[in-house]
């Protein structure tokens, strides 16, 4: 389990919101961490993994001429996953990941590329992009925490991560 989880649904809970999620190279790797935890079920909505991109557009309602021209590996189908699902599933916030844990390359894009996403209320919506190196295994665990991390920094008043990379840009939500 890992301690983003935790915070993330503290930090729900204390706003009486609720999360869904997408995932698409995490394979449902993002629900499981939240739903080791103990009480998730009071703001886990659930969750849809989209591994086939066609599923993408019928579940989650990304726009089908991007993933024609850019394919699923791509922010704005990361930030549209993430507002699907957060429809789909009556959510007030949605996470969404996409990218490429390897052994290959996919829609033109090297192992390790990685794009995850936010979408909430009042229009908070952001993306980012990793870069990651490791094994498949350490790609998808790590694309886990940057989405929660992710989150938790788009959550009011909330700032985690102390150390490590930080994420400079401002969100100026549309």
């Amino acid at each position: 389990m890992t301690p983003g989880a935790e915070a993330v649904l503290r930090q729900l809970l204390e706003r009486s919101e609720t999360l869904a999620v997408a995932e698409s190279l995490t394979g449902g790797l993002v629900a499981a961490e939240i739903t080791v935890v103990p009480g998730a079920s009071k703001v886990f909505r659930g969750s849809v993994t989209s591994y086939a991109t066609d599923l993408k557009e019928k579940i989650l309602g990304v726009d089908g001429m991007l993933l024609a021209e850019r394919g699923a590996v791509d922010p704005e189908v990361a930030l549209q996953m993430a507002r699907g699902v957060r429809q789909a599933l009556g959510a007030d916030w949605g996470t969404a990941t996409t990218g490429v844990a390897g052994p290959d390359p996919q829609d033109g894009q090297p192992v390790g590329t990685v794009f995850v996403a936010v979408a909430g209320p009042g229009g908070v919506e952001k993306v980012a992009e990793l870069r990651l190196n490791g094994e498949r295994a350490e790609i998808r665990m790590e694309s886990v925490r940057s989405v929660l991390k992710l989150l938790l920094q788009q959550l009011p008043g909330e700032r985690p991560g102390k150390g490590g990379a930080q994420d400079t840009e401002q969100n100026g939500g549309t």
